[in-house]
């Protein structure tokens, strides 16, 4: 699916300030990108936290409907917080065991680490669709960017890795 980053890019620029702490970054963000991205074939889009060394990640920021929390770290988005890779899930199915199934309905995934200044990954930026092949990498190094914009991210470098 096409999507227009610059537009996306000019829509969270209006939504986030600098002075907004990053629990109202994350809804901000949510907000602003669900109205753009939804009609691109994104189902679901959200962050999930880590505190360190934590086992599970909790559920914070997200758009349009509920979502599973709290997750371990065995599925996709523990796994990209864990690895601090992006992961682009091109079918749910060739994950096996291993995926966290919040709706059964969702094919394909965009998962982001998000990494602070220390190196650290506090969380993660996960987007589902129903359709399989939604995302490519070229979504995944433009979402990367409007996070890293967005103050959410501090290392834009980040491993992609297609599953």
């Amino acid at each position: 699916m096409n999507r227009d980053y610059a537009q996306i890019r000019q829509t969270l620029d209006r939504a986030i300030s600098n002075d907004m702490a990053r629990d109202q970054r994350m809804a901000a963000c949510v907000d602003a990108l669900w109205p753009v991205l939804s009609p691109t074939g994104v189902s679901w889009l959200g962050f999930y936290s880590r505190e360190p060394g934590a086992d599970e990640m909790i559920l914070q920021a997200r758009r349009d409907k509920p979502a599973c929390s709290p997750i371990g770290m065995h599925g996709a988005c523990g796994q990209s917080c864990t690895t601090k890779t992006t992961l682009i899930i091109t079918d749910v199915a060739n994950l096996g065991e291993g995926y966290v199934a919040c709706d059964p309905r969702d094919l394909s995934e965009l998962v982001i680490p998000l990494i602070d200044a220390d190196g650290e990954c506090w969380g993660v930026y996960d987007a589902d669709s129903f359709d399989r092949d939604a995302f490519d990498e070229n979504d995944a190094c433009e979402t990367l960017a409007l996070l890293v914009a967005a103050g959410l991210a501090t290392d834009p470098v980040v491993l992609i890795r297609v599953i």
